[in-house]
């Protein structure tokens, strides 16, 4: 560190079955080290291809109480809060349905699968899930998926982590969900790029964030063939099967990475513009890219511009 201009460090590594990307202004030392070490450990704890993860000891419980890491005490609140703010637009317990759709086997190694106990069924009962202490018991039957809203919550605590740990500030970018908190590097403040699902390299749009969360889900990413045609991984409750939707892309801003995350399946479930409208009543604001490459977005979209 020279005077009183802080170091910026940054780093990309796989992770969540892609890449994460962290920087952190100033801090120790080791606090990139220990930001990452973090963001491996939730993808230990929550991982539903890892056979020792406190999400797959929870799903084999057959309604058993189960010891979880505090960590996971935190992603199963976000997962309650989650359903009810969307009423149940978003809902973690459709993994069922997702496995019978074919998304059984980890894309970045096959060898990874995930399987379930005959008592799953989907949806499950989310109300039902109880948490005592560090102990969660599920309703039998009911399974959790962490999916997008484990890599928003990831970020979220890797952010306060470095903040924590004497950063300056901090972006850290978990599978395409993005949190930042404290001073950016440059004196433009945090600037973040929505990638173009339609045309390689280019950008759809560019925001600033002061503080916060933007989190993008789309249906072009995790696609698989079937003999009922092409899915995705964004299903829907209400018929068993992928989303259907003219959005390919849905982006939320929220103060936090898992709400954020959250937000974004409605925009999947509802028309456009309903959507677009109610974002804001929230606390949130965003953007859809349709299956044309339009975007639109919600009233407050341009206090972020």
């Amino acid at each position: 560190m020279t005077g009183t201009e802080p170091v910026t460090k940054m780093r990309r590594e796989p992770h969540m079955g892609g890449h994460s990307t962290i920087t952190v202004v100033g801090g120790a030392s080791t606090t990139l080290d220990s930001c990452f070490a973090l963001a491996h450990r939730c993808e230990q704890l929550w991982s539903r291809f890892l056979p020792a993860s406190d999400i797959t000891r929870l799903n084999w419980a057959e309604g058993a109480p189960i010891d979880v890491d505090p960590l996971t005490v935190r992603l199963a609140t976000a997962m309650l809060a989650g359903f009810a703010r969307t009423g149940g637009d978003f809902d973690p317990t459709l993994l069922p349905e997702l496995l019978e759709a074919g998304y059984v086997s980890s894309r970045v190694d096959p060898e990874r699968s995930t399987s379930l106990p005959a008592s799953a069924r989907a949806p499950g009962e989310i109300g039902g899930m109880v948490i005592e202490g560090d102990a969660i018991s599920l309703p039998r039957g009911t399974t959790l998926d962490p999916g997008g809203i484990g890599k928003g919550l990831t970020a979220d605590l890797v952010c306060e982590l470095a903040l924590a740990d004497g950063a300056w500030g901090v972006m850290a970018e978990i599978g395409g969900d993005v949190v930042v908190a404290g001073d950016a590097p440059g004196a433009q403040g945090w600037r973040i790029g929505l990638e173009d699902p339609h045309v390689d390299g280019e950008y759809a749009a560019i925001i600033r964030l002061g503080a916060g969360a933007i989190a993008t889900s789309s249906q072009l990413k995790r696609r698989w063939g079937s003999g009922h045609g092409e899915l995705h991984h964004l299903m829907d409750a209400t018929t068993g099967t992928s989303a259907v939707s003219d959005a390919h892309t849905v982006s939320v801003i929220a103060a936090y990475g898992w709400y954020a995350e959250t937000l974004t399946k409605p925009g999947f479930l509802r028309p456009t513009p309903e959507y677009l409208s109610w974002l804001p009543s929230v606390g949130a604001a965003g953007c859809v890219i349709d299956r044309d490459g339009a975007l639109h977005a919600s009233p407050n979209w341009q206090d972020y511009a």
